[in-house]
């Protein structure tokens, strides 16, 4: 775990910072998003706030650096969750060292005041390496495979955990 590690939850704007770290990520690993770095490069700065408008966004600055996104979207979704994250990606250099655990406590650390009780996210049901890492933050899988309806034919696992109590 990083000492210098910290999460910054963006405001409208930062819109240029998402752009930026969302087209890394989708350059990076694009199977494993339901768009295109083709189509969202050429977005704006209106797309950029109208996504920012309904998510909040996360993310981890390491060594001065945006190292890692995710969305969370406040939800009354399937299993009770209340929000749903998405859109998690770790720049490769920082991959294995505990950044999604931090952003995940981060999420944890402002859930009781925000009414955040259940979380929930969708992952390829092929990404082993990505379940494993979500099941030992501890999320479990519940319910069918859900096909995607950006990618036909690709289905994903839903996940969910129980934001912790702290008194």
């Amino acid at each position: 775990m990083y000492l210098d590690l910290k999460i910054d939850e963006l405001s409208l704007g930062d819109w240029q910072r998402l752009r930026d770290i969302r087209l890394a990520s989708l350059l990076d690993t694009p199977e494993a998003y339901g768009e295109r770095y083709e189509v969202v490069v050429e977005f704006g700065q209106d797309q950029w706030l109208e996504r920012m408008s309904h998510l909040t966004y996360l993310i981890a600055v390491l060594d001065d650096k945006d190292s890692a996104i995710m969305s969370v979207e406040e939800l009354q979704g399937d299993f009770g969750a209340t929000i749903w994250l998405g859109g998690c990606w770790v720049a490769p250099e920082f991959r294995g060292q505990g950044v999604m655990k931090a952003m995940i406590g981060y999420v944890d650390s402002v859930a009781q005041q925000r009414g955040w009780h259940r979380q929930g996210l969708g992952v390829w049901h092929d990404n082993y390496a990505a379940i494993a890492a979500y099941e030992r933050l501890g999320f479990v899988k519940l319910g069918d495979l859900q096909e995607s309806t950006r990618k036909p034919g690709m289905y994903f696992q839903r996940m969910f955990r129980d934001t912790p109590t702290f008194d």
